[in-house]
């Protein structure tokens, strides 16, 4: 194996340098869906380049070529440095934050063509993270938190697979939230089933332990309730956000390059 050091390209040192302002990309599928959307990765590293790039070759031809120039090969316990847990992939990589400029402007577009998801004080970073990577997939305009947790915490990223760099991910208090009516999953709501949702709309979804906040409540236009069998108390927060995306598209809504809904 190559020394980087002594090939001149230091990633460790470039590592190091951009790390406290840079978001991590924790694994192969995380680093090919941020490269698919656009983002900019000054530093990427694999245990094995050949089998990272052999990987490429297998799952994302179109990515292929764009890390062949990026991948340096490191030693294990370089890259085991370089993350708060190895991915199975061995592969690592850091990429520009897009800035909060940058998400505003796409929020404040007109007219939006997808719903804009906001979790409203969400506790778990796993479920975030599994939410941002389905709203992506269909194709969302963005997806907001409310409260304390990063939307950009390396544990969410890792559950995102990368595709923060797909949709927008900001987190906003209730008023800063965008306009456009407002639909909060709520128990006690309307059946969800007989509401068509608009591609403007904000779907919002409170807490896994709490619910929707006083504050989100009462900024919503109608609460709409999921089909659920009685004696069943919740689903998973990422489930529900599937659910009502998959419910926003059967009525025609369409994630982008996705075949209409027959």
């Amino acid at each position: 194996m190559t020394d980087p050091l002594s090939a001149g390209r230091d990633p460790l040192g470039r590592w190091h340098r951009l790390a406290d302002d840079a978001v991590l990309l924790d694994g192969f599928h995380a680093l090919k869906h941020a490269v698919r959307f656009g983002a900019e990765i000054p530093v990427a590293v694999a245990v094995d380049r050949r089998a990272a790039l052999a990987l490429a070759e297998e799952l994302a031809p179109d990515v292929r070529g764009t890390l062949d120039g990026l991948l340096t090969e490191v030693a294990a316990a370089t890259y085991a440095s370089l993350v708060p847990r190895p991915h199975p992939t061995a592969v690592a990589a850091l990429a520009v934050r897009p800035t909060r400029a940058a998400n505003l402007e796409r929020l404040g577009r007109s007219p939006r063509t997808a719903p804009v998801v906001v979790l409203d004080h969400p506790r778990n970073l796993g479920n975030a993270g599994a939410v941002i990577r389905l709203a992506a997939g269909f194709g969302a305009t963005a997806v907001i938190t409310t409260g304390t947790l990063d939307p950009w915490h390396p544990t969410v990223l890792r559950g995102g697979a990368g595709l923060h760099f797909a949709t927008a991910v900001e987190r906003m208090a209730v008023d800063e939230l965008p306009d456009g009516p407002l639909f909060a999953l709520d128990p006690e709501g309307d059946d969800i089933r007989g509401v068509e949702l608009p591609d403007d709309a904000l779907l919002a979804f409170g807490s896994e332990r709490s619910g929707l906040s006083a504050e989100l409540r009462a900024r919503a236009d109608r609460l709409l309730a999921l089909p659920m069998r009685p004696q069943v108390s919740s689903y998973n927060l990422a489930t529900s956000v599937a659910m009502t995306l998959y419910h926003w598209s059967a009525y025609g809504g369409t994630p982008p390059g996705a075949p209409p809904v027959p």
